[in-house]
């Protein structure tokens, strides 16, 4: 035990120290928001990996492949491919270079300088902020649940712990604090991964008898679909891997990255990073064999690192997902107060507020904000449990497919633009509640396993082009901007 308290404290302390450090670099809510767009490929690349692998991708990934075995292989290999390369190289340069030309350092902001459409932008920070709190609410869950297995402390405790720490450093540091911290975080995540994948494998007997103890369990943890089916498997893919297109959290790191040249070498080091993904769903089908019999899937993780690692090795995973959680709440807090602010109170409003006062007011909402997930992550009740399971589908069909058509369409409609979030986010929560609603016919088995994010997603993008050729484009003057053509003339 006093292993485990002495890395935590100077891990947690560090983290802390990195937040005052940065205090005197948010000079104002643009630094408090995106660092003034200084930041270098190597902290952007590992802050994102950080980010996009939060506690819960680790803990419910294990537990993943824990009941579905390899095939879930399929899902890192997506969150690698499509998640993480082709988002840089799709959207990295045109994001940053557009969220520049518009003077805009959140993803509402940009919906309302591309399309001229403040409803866009507030529909979009409202139904993001709240899924994101939802989310949140997730990420201190896992981490507590880790704090639980592998020190046996009060599950109230690992909250208490985890939340203190992120609201500190966020709002003292701003976002300069949660991309280094999240680098930081990134590190030791990847090293974390690493020793477990690597000690488990050898517990198991290498990859071979991996494979065939598996089989002796059930030959269906070894083929592809396998136990979970094609619907499962390609839905849940999609969600965590082209989910991540429309995740504000994610996208903030092309707007804050120094420039296009720092970019092209961050996605080659993203990439690279990104590959742990494939580790949380393989150690999951090493713990199916190792540690059979568990009360909940999610303990896959935890109860593996008790039995394979030494207490220094198991200090070491739960920094890891500490870790992990840590850079994705900090993340989203930056992203919710942010556009709360600037977004909701300011522009929606036509509230006027100061440099000095808006980054105040950054600063309160990230606390605020902070401290209402941390309450409810208290005592989640079942509710947000059953909300986080969608709330990716939720908040891709708010930002895909105006975000991916804003940066490439001319033509796309702000009215167009408006009805695919509506559409996209109201098909998405229909489709995951039509199972409980027993007015409604049940689903054929053939779409049953499908998930609201692919509904909602594809309702999105019909009414989003449909919309736009029989709507009016946007103003000319917004799409100059956008497009940076205005200071060509």
């Amino acid at each position: 035990m006093s292993v485990y308290i002495g890395v935590l404290v100077v891990y947690l302390g560090a983290l802390a120290v990195i937040g005052v450090v940065m205090s005197g670099r948010s000079r104002n809510a643009g630094d408090f928001a995106i660092g003034g767009r200084s930041v270098g490929p190597w902290v952007t690349a590992l802050s994102f990996v950080a980010a996009y692998y939060s506690s819960v991708v680790i803990i419910g990934g294990g537990a993943f492949g824990w009941k579905f075995g390899l095939a879930t292989l399929w899902v890192g290999a997506g969150n690698v491919l499509v998640g993480t390369t082709l988002a840089w190289i799709v959207l990295g340069r045109r994001v940053r270079r557009f969220t520049e030309n518009l003077d805009v350092v959140t993803l509402p902001g940009f919906f309302a300088g591309r399309y001229g459409s403040p409803a866009s932008a507030i529909f979009s920070a409202s139904a993001t902020g709240l899924f994101l709190i939802v989310y949140n609410v997730s990420v201190l869950k896992g981490m507590a649940n880790s704090f639980e297995v592998l020190m046996d402390l009060p599950y109230w405790a690992g909250v208490l712990i985890s939340g203190v720490v992120i609201l500190f450093y966020t709002a003292v540091g701003g976002y300069l604090a949660v991309v280094w911290t999240s680098m930081l975080q990134g590190i030791v995540m990847i090293v974390a991964l690493t020793v477990l994948t690597f000690f488990s494998l050898r517990e198991v007997g290498g990859m071979t008898a991996l494979v065939d103890r598996l089989h002796d369990v059930d030959p269906g943890l070894v083929n592809t679909p396998g136990v979970w089916g094609w619907a499962g498997l390609i839905s849940f893919t999609l969600i965590v891997s082209l989910g991540t297109w429309g995740m504000p959290q994610l996208l903030v790191r092309f707007y804050s990255i120094k420039s296009d040249k720092m970019l092209r070498m961050g996605t080659v080091i993203v990439t690279v990073g990104a590959s742990v993904a494939l580790l949380p769903y393989l150690t999951g089908a090493v713990a199916r064999v190792l540690v059979p019999e568990l009360e909940s899937a999610d303990q896959a993780i935890p109860s593996l690192t008790r039995l394979v690692l030494n207490d220094w090795g198991g200090a070491l995973f739960l920094a890891g997902v500490v870790a992990a959680g840590m850079s994705t709440f900090a993340g989203v807090l930056i992203i919710i107060s942010s556009s709360l602010v600037r977004d909701v109170w300011i522009r929606g409003l036509k509230r006027e507020m100061s440099p000095a006062a808006e980054l105040k007011a950054n600063r309160i909402m990230s606390i605020a904000v902070g401290t209402v997930s941390l309450l409810i992550a208290l005592k989640p009740p079942a509710l947000v449990l059953v909300l986080t399971a969608f709330s990716w589908a939720v908040i891709a069909s708010t930002n895909l497919w105006p975000l991916l058509f804003g940066v490439y369409w001319k033509r796309t409609s702000p009215a167009a633009t408006m009805a695919s979030m509506v559409s996209g986010v109201a098909a998405a929560l229909i489709w995951q509640a039509w199972p409980k609603l027993s007015w409604l016919p049940p689903l054929p088995p053939v779409l049953a396993g499908v998930h609201g994010f692919v509904v909602g997603v594809a309702v999105g993008l019909v009414v989003i082009v449909v919309g736009t050729l029989v709507g009016r484009p946007a103003e000319p003057g917004n799409i100059a901007r956008a497009w940076g053509t205005d200071r060509q003339v």
